[in-house]
This record gives structure tokens, C-alpha cells and sequence, in this order.
């Protein structure tokens, strides 16, 4: 490619990155005057600034082009191949400080070191007019080195180089030259640094957003699945059960038929709690109702109870866990027995629930956890600094073991580690810190 074709590149380059801003810039002002129209503040910030953002400040070179122009200038020839030089210095850099991979790239520091030699060069060869080339390269200096830890010292070097080249050709009004240049500098790095801040926060708070409304998403869809998981299919079971009764005993008949409505009202009731959010388990009712779902299932129930009373914030996880569990050996492990034990310690609390049936019908064969249901499980009580785990039993049948911190506070840190563990597991874990505050402690 001949230079002709890459400045014609360049230039087609311009013009688009033009037409761009120029776009934003339209659609950024419709949104204000809509704003202020319906009375609110306007959210958009605008377009982020652009090269076109420092063009302007281009006509503090005027004053040298004059010069040439007139005459005035020693070697015309020399200084306007300079000014062209430093034109196109200045807008390529400025062009690249607007993007972080070509801010920090070589190539855009190569040219600001030989900018700034320019700039010397032409300021000690021709002073007056020439010197407000500094402010310049300050501006530039500024929009690159932004950010950076070594944004101070840049600035004072360059105010030091630009004061003394100044007070060289002009003696004390060299003094307003590196005041210009220290300004410029600094003022710029701090305004592009605040506009990127600013922007990178609109970013965080707006994937925050998308966050929490996934993560509210993935609560409803697992709290509707365990919920009417396990209804109907306690619903189903005494629904067989009451036409297995109704040729012999139409009173036992009703009686399931009586259970029914129960349970249908009870899962209307907990609906409408889910979908708002307000629902908190207790393990002893959910202990009741797998009883009676077991029981009419055919299935001999077992439940062993021990330990010290527990929070509800543990009563809650554990009793989606006997749901759960319960819900599986009804519909797939065809047992005969099902035992169901809640065993609390000093530290944790751990809550068993085995069966004699098939055994690797409800989940893989291979050790883990699966279903639709375990796997939401396994990640709630992850969240709260416990564990879950499922599998066929050594001695046959299907066993689902999870443990939970018994203290409170430990379920709030262990929400808040997971938060702190990564931005996978902050989505999962972000409304857990808040729903798992320390309530008063059971009596």
C-alpha cells in the first residue's frame, strides 16, 4: 500500500468515526429533550468523548501558522513541515487515547516522546507563538498517561521542560507557558479519568441489574418446581389411593379426596407466596406433609428428630431439602421404606433422607447429584455454606445427605464468601447475603 492509500485509509477512517459521533450525538440530545419534556432526569450520559473531543483545541496553533504564512518565520519551509509534523502527531494520539489497547500500545508512546521532541525543537528554534505548542502536548500527555501512578510526575516534567524552554526564549512570561502546561495536563487527565469512571459504573450497576433479575428468574423457576413437584404429586398418589378406596370404604375415600383439597389450597397459598418472595419453610410441617405423602404412597415413614432447636433460615433450606426427597421416592424409588432423620450438633445440623427402592432411578448412577431439583438444591445450600449430596446406598436404595451451618452468622458469611468467590457464583449469591441476615435465635 502506497501512502497515498493509507492516507486515504486514514482519512475514510476519520470520516466514519465522524459520522459515529456525530449519530450519538443526535440520539444522545433526542433522549435529553424527552427527558426534560416528561419532567425527569435524563439517565443517558452521553456518547463517550472522542478524538473529535481535543480537535478543537488545534486553534491555539493558529497563531505559528500565521507566521508561516506571513513570513514571519525563520526557514518558513522548516516550520511548516514542523506544524504539519505536530498536527498530525497531536491527532494521532489523541485519536488512539480514547481506546485502552492503543492508548497503552508502544506505538502511541513512541509518538508522544516524539511529540514532545518536536514540540522542544520548535519552541527553542522560534519561541513566541511556538511555545503554545506545550499546552498541546500536555493535553495529549494528559489523555494518555490518565489513570496511571506516574501521571504526577509525567505532568511536573513536562511543566518543568515547558517552563524552562519558555523562560529561555521569553524570560518570565515563560512562567504563564508552564502553568498552561500543567494545567492542561492534569485538568484533562482528570476529566477523561472521571468520564470513564463514571461510565464503567453505569456498566457495573446495569449488569447488577441484569443479575439480580436473572438470579429472581432462577429463584421463581426452582421454587415453582419444588413446589408443584411435590404437589402434585402428593395430589396424584391420593388420588390412586381414593379410587383404590372407593369400591371398599367411601368414608377413607373422602378422607383422601378431603387431603386433596388440602393440598391443593395449601399450594395455592404457597404459589402466591413464591412469586413475591415471602416464603420461609418449616421443616416440622414439611415433615408432616412427607409423612402423609409417604403414607398414602404405600410407603412405611420413618422420622427421627434430634438436636437443639433451629434457626429459620436452616428450617427453610432443610425443609425444600425433605420436599425434595420425599417428592423423588414417591414418584420414581418404588420403596417399601422411607427414613427420614434430622441429627443437630454444635456446629452443623445434617438431615438424612434413605429409601429401600430402586435406587439409582431417581439421579445417575454415578456418585453426584442430578435432577432438576438435587442440582437446584445443591446450589442453594452451596450458597449457605453447606452441601448436599445424593446417590444410590451401599445397601441398596437411594439416600440424600445435606448439612448446614447451625449459627446464622455463619450462613451469612458463607453467602457473602460466595459472593466475593467469582461473578458466577456473585449472581447465585448476591440476594442470599440480604435474605440470610441473623434473625433472634428460636427459644
Amino acid at each position: 500500500m502506497s501512502w497515498w492509500q493509507g492516507l486515504r485509509c486514514r482519512m475514510r477512517h476519520l470520516q466514519l468515526a465522524r459520522a459515529a459521533w456525530k449519530e450519538d450525538m443526535r440520539r444522545f440530545k433526542d433522549e435529553q429533550r424527552a427527558a426534560r419534556k416528561d419532567g425527569r432526569m435524563p439517565e443517558n450520559p452521553g456518547p463517550p468523548p472522542t478524538g473529535f473531543t481535543l480537535l478543537p483545541w488545534l486553534l491555539m496553533g493558529l497563531g505559528s501558522l500565521s507566521n508561516v504564512l506571513k513570513g514571519e518565520t525563520p526557514n518558513p519551509w522548516i516550520g511548516a513541515v514542523g506544524l504539519l509534523a505536530f498536527n498530525s502527531l497531536y491527532v494521532y494520539v489523541v485519536f488512539r487515547a480514547f481506546d485502552k489497547e492503543r492508548r497503552e500500545a508502544r506505538s502511541t508512546r513512541v509518538a508522544l516522546v516524539v511529540m514532545g521532541v518536536l514540540t522542544t525543537a520548535l519552541a527553542l528554534g522560534y519561541g513566541g507563538n511556538w511555545l503554545l505548542f506545550f499546552p498541546l502536548l500536555g493535553l495529549a500527555t494528559g489523555a494518555i498517561v490518565r489513570g496511571r501512578t506516574w501521571l504526577g510526575q509525567a505532568g511536573l516534567a513536562l511543566t518543568a521542560l515547558a517552563g524552562a524552554v519558555s523562560a529561555y526564549r521569553e524570560g518570565w512570561n515563560g512562567i504563564n507557558i508552564a502553568y498552561a502546561t500543567f494545567l492542561s495536563t492534569m485538568v484533562t487527565a482528570a476529566i477523561l479519568s472521571l468520564s470513564e469512571a463514571v461510565r464503567e459504573l453505569r456498566a457495573a450497576r446495569e449488569e447488577l441489574a441484569r443479575r439480580a433479575v436473572e438470579e429472581e428468574r432462577l429463584r421463581f423457576s426452582r421454587d415453582l418446581h419444588d413446589l408443584l413437584g411435590h404437589t402434585l404429586s402428593v395430589i396424584v398418589v391420593k388420588s390412586e389411593a381414593a379410587r383404590r378406596l372407593a369400591p371398599r370404604s367411601m368414608d377413607a375415600a373422602l378422607s383422601q379426596i378431603t387431603d386433596i383439597e388440602s393440598v391443593g389450597r395449601q399450594a395455592l397459598t404457597e404459589i402466591r407466596e413464591a412469586v413475591t418472595g415471602y416464603r420461609e419453610g418449616s421443616l416440622s410441617t414439611e415433615l408432616d406433609r412427607a409423612r402423609s405423602a409417604l403414607t398414602a404412597a404405600g410407603i412405611e415413614p420413618v422420622v427421627r428428630r434430634s438436636g437443639p432447636p433451629l434457626t429459620p433460615q436452616t428450617e427453610a433450606l432443610l425443609g425444600w431439602v425433605v420436599r425434595e426427597a420425599v417428592t423423588n421416592a414417591v414418584r420414581h424409588s418404588g420403596a417399601a421404606r422411607c427414613e427420614i432423620t434430622v441429627a443437630g450438633a454444635a456446629e452443623r445440623v445434617r438431615l438424612t433422607v434413605s429409601d429401600d427402592g430402586r435406587g439409582a432411578s431417581a439421579v445417575a448412577a454415578t456418585p453426584g447429584v442430578g435432577g432438576t431439583g438435587l442440582k437446584g438444591l445443591t446450589e442453594r445450600l452451596a450458597t449457605a455454606g453447606g452441601s448436599l449430596t445424593a446417590g444410590p446406598s451401599a445397601r441398596g436404595g437411594f439416600t440424600v445427605t445435606a448439612e448446614l451451618p447451625r449459627d446464622p452468622e455463619e450462613l451469612t458469611a458463607a453467602a457473602l464468601a460466595a459472593t466475593a468467590s467469582g461473578p458466577g457464583a456473585a449472581a447465585t449469591a448476591l440476594p442470599a447475603a440480604a435474605a440470610l441476615a441473623p434473625p433472634p435465635r428460636e427459644s
